[in-house]
């Protein structure tokens, strides 16, 4: 009997430590709407491997990014902490980063949970997109670069995939170029037009110094403007294997295979060893691609190709955790880094950007369509399968999450700002520890969420809303993106004021007629907005006009044959490999 009790103290133990340790698999889709996913209503999308996760796992229904933009969002979920505490939310138009030579990014002060992990004796991989920077002071510095914040592998792209990436799919900087270029180019067009006409009536004697210097401009402008366009994507589109360029300019084909490839190569190598694998998809950003499997297959067109690809390689990467009898002791999380952006057209007018369900709004404002996400947790055993949960959660939950289950310590020398999830997902809490979420449009706090205790009301107050434009449309069409302050907002004193728990869609703001404890809400978040506020500590701004330009000296290249920066060493490898 002795025995026998040793031996259940012992398995015991072991199940215990197991639970505290488990393997970590993340996956971060970008730009996917709520309503792209099956499990979340999607009724053509094909969603096998996301509808999977929802079956056997938790589906959160509230959700929220604490950025409706990329490189804020990913801050966050990363830290544990508002972008704003990083520094890593900007004050201008601009709120991404967009250069690979920039010198902004995720401060080295900053602590992210693959830095926590690994030191807690776990093998950790980045795989994807990163959009957190990479250089500080020269090419190879790699001060933000995923391997200086905790992870021991980097395999993909340090930017974001846009459409300059890919030949053919058009600029993103259209706007830029019509300000910098059509029109200074126009402006030269008609002045040298009149001082011609001007010549030749005889009423004006035009120097040919004026001309010269006036084609000369506009030879200059045009040339700047060509050599952008062209260098634009070699220096920013390439994939890079820790510190070592593999593709430059990066290709299209196969890469949703090659990323998914490299991420279940990392699974397979760490049987024996605790591991969190972030899975930083490309998609859906634009520009939207698709392998030949997958093109033309889907019924919404090349977005939805896009879509069933991801969900191809969500599939992919469940198998190999079943094959290697690893999903027991695995926890997978699946999200998007913020809403769709339903202002994505491409130059046909065809649509590129994915669905909100029924949310207003979508990526770069804090309507529910920007910052509603898919939020999923399987972990067979441990969480309750099939278990919906519609209580408010961020990204930045994931942080501490992780870390306690990891079995370290939070750190105590800064705010984090996620709570633990682990008591909702299990069941032993029935509400939400963040009673007041924060919604931040760049540096500008734009709305707050409040969740009282001992009511089912959660109350969101915009202090400022986006102006959509053309009007009565559901985004920002006219810039393509929702900007946060200036000509392009409208303040609200009262705040907007709304029940999401009664009107999800956001489509009656309340006012003291429709309820009656209005200016008691109002007051009451005005309140936490002012607490929180005060206490935020400055910090330098990494996405300021300085930290966000192009840096020659920041540039990496695989070739020293000036900016033409051309290899493909994936292409070399797998020649060598057959």
């Amino acid at each position: 009997m002795r025995i026998l009790w040793f031996l259940l103290l012992f398995l015991c133990e072991a199940r215990s430590q197991g639970v505290s340790r488990p393997n970590f698999v993340l996956l971060v889709a970008d730009d996917l709407g709520i309503g792209d996913p099956g499990c979340y209503g999607n009724k053509t999308l094909r969603t096998p491997g996301m509808d999977r996760l929802a079956q056997e796992g938790v589906k959160l229904t509230q959700h929220l990014a604490a950025s409706p933009l990329c490189t804020p969002s990913r801050a966050a979920f990363m830290t544990g902490r508002y972008p704003v505490r990083s520094g890593m939310a900007s004050a201008a138009r601009v709120g991404v980063f967009i250069f690979s030579a920039c010198s902004g990014g995720l401060p080295t002060s900053e602590v992210t949970f693959a830095k926590l992990l690994k030191n807690q004796g776990y093998s950790t991989a980045l795989i994807g997109k990163w959009h957190l920077g990479n250089n500080c002071h020269n090419n190879a510095d790699f001060c933000h670069h995923p391997l200086s914040h905790g992870f021991g592998y980097f395999y993909g792209l340090l930017g974001t995939n846009m459409r300059d990436c890919k030949p053919g799919d058009g600029t993103v900087f259209i706007g830029g170029i019509r300000v910098l270029a059509y029109t200074p180019l126009k402006v030269i067009t008609i002045t040298l037009l009149t001082l011609v006409a001007l010549k030749h009536l005889g009423l004006l004697d035009v120097p040919p110094a004026v001309f010269f210097c006036l084609l000369f401009l506009a030879a200059l402008i045009l040339g700047l403007l060509l050599a952008f366009l062209h260098y634009f994507r070699p220096l920013n589109c390439f994939l890079i294997r820790d510190h070592e360029i593999t593709q430059q300019p990066m290709s299209y084909d196969n890469l949703t295979q090659r990323l998914t490839r490299d991420a279940a190569s990392f699974i397979r190598r760490n049987v024996d060893t605790p591991f969190l694998l972030v899975l930083s998809y490309l998609h859906v950003h634009t520009a939207l691609y698709s392998s030949e499997e997958f093109a033309g297959k889907s019924k919404h067109g090349t977005y939805g190709d896009a879509v069933e690809e991801m969900d191809w390689s969500i599939g992919q990467i469940l198998n190999v955790l079943d094959e290697l009898r690893l999903s027991n002791n695995t926890l997978v999380y699946f999200t998007s880094d913020h809403g769709a952006h339903v202002e994505e057209l491409n130059s046909k007018g065809e649509v590129h950007g994915g669905s909100n369900g029924i949310y207003k709004g979508g990526k770069s404002n804090n309507w529910e369509g920007g910052i509603r996400i898919p939020g999923i947790f399987r972990w067979p055993g441990v969480l309750q399968a099939g278990l919906e949960i519609d209580e408010p959660t961020s990204n930045m939950d994931v942080f501490p999450t992780v870390v306690k289950l990891a079995g370290s310590p939070l750190p105590e020398d800064r705010v984090i700002d996620g709570r633990d999830l682990m008591p909702l997902l299990q069941g032993r809490s029935q509400r939400s520890d963040h009673e007041f979420l924060f919604h931040y449009c760049n540096v500008y706090l734009n709305a707050v969420r409040w969740h009282p205790q001992n009511s089912s009301s959660i109350w969101k107050a915009f202090f400022f809303t986006p102006k959509f434009t053309p009007e009565g449309a559901n985004g920002c069409f006219s810039t393509h993106l929702c900007f946060c302050y200036g000509q392009y907002i409208t303040h609200h004193d009262p705040p907007l004021l709304f029940d999401i728990s009664k009107d999800p869609r956001e489509r009656n703001p309340l006012s003291p007629r429709t309820e009656p404890r209005f200016r008691e809400i109002v007051a009451t978040m005005q309140q936490a907005a002012d607490l929180h506020t005060r206490a935020l500590q400055a910090v330098p701004n990494q996405l300021s006009l300085g930290n966000i330009l192009w840096k020659p000296w920041l540039q990496m290249c695989c070739s020293s044959s000036g900016l033409s920066c051309q290899c493909d060493r994936e292409a070399q490898d797998e020649r060598e490999t057959l």
